[in-house]
């Protein structure tokens, strides 16, 4: 949409992001002056939506939080680290930056994620909170978070949608649907409006993963 602010920014490789995905067929962008974000339907097939789905069953454990704030209840999903050297895996990877042009050294590894009926993540966003506890821990190495790239990958029964709220924007998990975002503002701060809501399964189970990117290459072991 032409006069958008977010149309705009002071960074070179975002707008290079922004300008693949606008290029790709059937894209669609989310109109809203406040967010960066991109819906893309059919980006997996049915069949390798069912493999990753696979995958997560047989390794899923509770998923983890950052900046703990009490409240046990906040995500209660389970969460698979895949293997990186899964071919699957590796060629989701490879399609992700064909499309987007997110360079794959600043990624994280892909994870998984799997909610059962009443689990949900509440309303967070990706970036890490520059005023939290654990702000230094985790962005020491790699820096902060920059793009987020999540593909549902299958369509629970009932519930399970992502809500943006600052933007009033409630999207529906369809298999193969991938969903892309920044979580910068154009001058590069971490934006509040990216602040998102995995809504509760009502009925069957959700699965979807995601894969975070980084400021600076991806240097754990």
């Amino acid at each position: 949409m032409a006069g958008q602010e977010d149309d705009v920014t002071d960074n070179p490789y975002d707008q290079m992001v922004i300008d693949s995905m606008m290029a790709a067929p059937g894209i669609q962008r989310v109109p809203t002056p406040k967010v960066s974000l991109f819906i893309r339907r059919g980006f997996l097939t049915p069949e390798e939506c069912a493999q990753v789905i696979e995958r997560i069953d047989r390794g899923r454990q509770p998923s983890t939080v950052t900046d703990y704030n009490g409240d046990a209840a906040f995500r209660t999903s389970e969460t698979c680290y895949f293997d990186v050297n899964d071919p699957l895996i590796v060629d989701i990877d490879q399609r992700i930056f064909a499309f987007s042009r997110l360079d794959l050294k600043y990624g994280e590894p892909m994870q998984g994620q799997r909610y059962a009926v009443g689990q949900e993540f509440k309303a967070h966003t990706d970036y890490f909170e520059p005023q939290g506890a654990d702000y230094q821990t985790h962005t020491q190495v790699a820096g902060q978070r920059t793009w987020t790239v999540m593909i549902y990958l299958n369509e629970p029964e009932a519930g399970g949608a992502t809500r943006f709220k600052a933007i009033d924007k409630t999207v529906q998990p369809e298999t193969g649907k991938l969903l892309a975002w920044n979580n910068r503002r154009p001058d590069g701060s971490p934006n509040p409006s990216t602040i998102h809501h995995g809504m509760k399964v009502r009925a069957g189970t959700k699965y979807i993963i995601t894969k975070w990117f980084r400021e600076r290459p991806w240097g754990w072991a």
